[in-house]
């Protein structure tokens, strides 16, 4: 099984997607949010996309306990196999720590 590359993959989910929001902004202007999963910054672009970007991070609180962070990673050669693909790590540092280490991971 191999991989579409990420721009096939943008073009086809750009106009139309389930994870779409179009809104009016300040004036006539319309702002463009998803709600992907694995999206970032939920901006409706190639960059931040969730699902055309083959290496993505995403923050969720976690289900059980309070003051913890699910900080979830794709990796990147593990594409073929979808239930290998997400690294997932549970966070129980201060925020400012939290904040650092989710900011070193989607430079990197």
């Amino acid at each position: 099984m191999t991989t579409v590359p990420g721009s096939p993959v943008w073009e086809l989910v750009k106009k139309n997607s389930y994870f779409l929001i179009k809104q009016f902004g300040n004036s006539n202007t319309k702002v463009q949010y998803s709600k992907e999963p694995n999206s970032l910054y939920n901006v409706h672009s190639y960059k931040f996309s969730g699902l055309a970007n083959s290496k993505t991070v995403a923050v969720q609180p976690s289900a059980g306990e309070d003051m913890v962070v699910v900080l979830s990673t794709t990796k990147t050669k593990k594409q073929n196999t979808p239930t290998k693909l997400q690294h997932k790590t549970l966070m129980h540092k201060e925020f400012r720590k939290m904040a650092k280490s989710v900011k070193n991971q989607h430079c990197s």
